[in-house]
Formats: structure tokens, C-alpha cells, sequence
């Protein structure tokens, strides 16, 4: 048995659909140095704490903030990098015409999920960046730094399935011209 399925066409490392895609890939690519920056930070705190008996009060919170962000954007990444889950047990044994109408189901299912969670996150966000009487006031975390940092995520989780739903329509338009123009896409 060889490597690859006789319907398994071989895929670029990077697939990017559209400038959409392309931007967020590049964008990606810029922030992913933040995990080489949290290295650093968390360095320095192992180091004043058990060297100079000085630990910090902000390097732990801004690790888990600058790591948690790049996972929220690790999920648009992979959408728009085309490394996303997907059960290839069933999807390399399907032929071409097939994969494209697995992908137009995949697509209107994701559609309909990233929406229903975009409009979830608008609410925690919404109750995280403002009082209930309507002033701006960013939710912190209670700790002795007492940075936005929850509301900053929160902002950004919604920011991003924006961003996925965005993705999925524009995905979702490209596979119906594919399996209009009987292309593949």
C-alpha cells in the first residue's frame, strides 16, 4: 500500500484560499514571535524569583494573556492554512466530486456553529467591556496586577469568530462556484 490514497491529492503545506486567508496567515506568521517573547518573560521570572528572591506580580498573568491569544488565533490559522480537524478516514477514500460536496456540508455546518458562538461571545464580551448602566469598564482579573486581560480576551475570542464566520462564507461561496464551474476547489 503506498503512502498516499489513489484519491488523496497531495496538499501544499499552506493552503490559502483567498486574501482573507492570506492575511491571516501572514499576520499569524508576525505574531507567532509573541511565543519566543512569553519564553523570554517567563525566563526572567524563574530567574528573579529563584536567583534574586524577587519574583513579579505581571509576568505570569501577560504569559497566559499573550499565550492564550495566539491560541484564539491558532483557530482561524488553521482554518485559513487548511490545517484544520477533519476525518480523512472517510475524506482520502471519497473521490474528487464527493470531497466537494463534504466540504459544502462541512462548510454550512461550521457556518452555522461559528455563528451561534460569534453571537454568544458578542454577550460576554459586551457584559466584559462595559458596565450594565453603559460606561466603558474593561472586566480585570481581581489578581494584585489587576490587568483587562479577561476583557481583552474575550474581545478578541469574539473579534475571531467574526473573523471565522467570515471565513466560512467566503469558503462556503468558492466551493459552490467549484461545484458549479465543476472545478476543484
Amino acid at each position: 500500500m503506498t503512502e498516499q490514497t489513489p484519491h488523496t491529492p497531495p496538499e501544499p503545506d499552506e493552503h490559502p484560499r483567498n486574501v482573507l486567508d492570506r492575511a491571516i496567515i501572514k499576520v499569524s506568521h508576525l505574531l507567532s514571535w509573541l511565543f519566543i517573547a512569553t519564553v523570554f518573560i517567563s525566563f526572567y521570572e524563574v530567574v528573579m524569583r529563584y536567583l534574586f528572591d524577587s519574583p513579579t506580580t505581571w509576568v505570569h498573568e501577560t504569559a497566559s494573556f499573550i499565550g492564550g491569544s495566539l491560541f484564539i488565533i491558532g483557530g482561524i490559522y488553521a482554518f485559513a492554512a487548511n490545517r484544520h480537524v477533519r476525518v480523512v478516514l472517510v475524506y482520502d477514500a471519497v473521490s474528487s466530486q464527493t470531497r466537494k460536496y463534504l466540504n459544502l456540508v462541512h462548510h454550512l455546518v461550521g457556518l452555522a456553529f461559528a455563528s451561534m458562538l460569534a453571537y454568544s461571545s458578542y454577550s460576554l464580551a459586551k457584559e466584559a467591556w462595559f458596565a450594565p448602566w453603559g460606561e466603558l469598564r474593561l472586566e480585570t482579573s481581581g489578581s494584585v496586577l489587576n490587568a483587562p486581560y479577561p476583557a481583552l480576551l474575550k474581545g478578541l475570542i469574539f473579534i475571531a469568530l467574526c473573523i471565522l464566520v467570515l471565513q466560512f462564507v467566503l469558503h462556503l461561496i468558492q466551493e459552490l462556484m467549484g461545484l458549479r464551474n465543476k472545478d476543484d476547489v
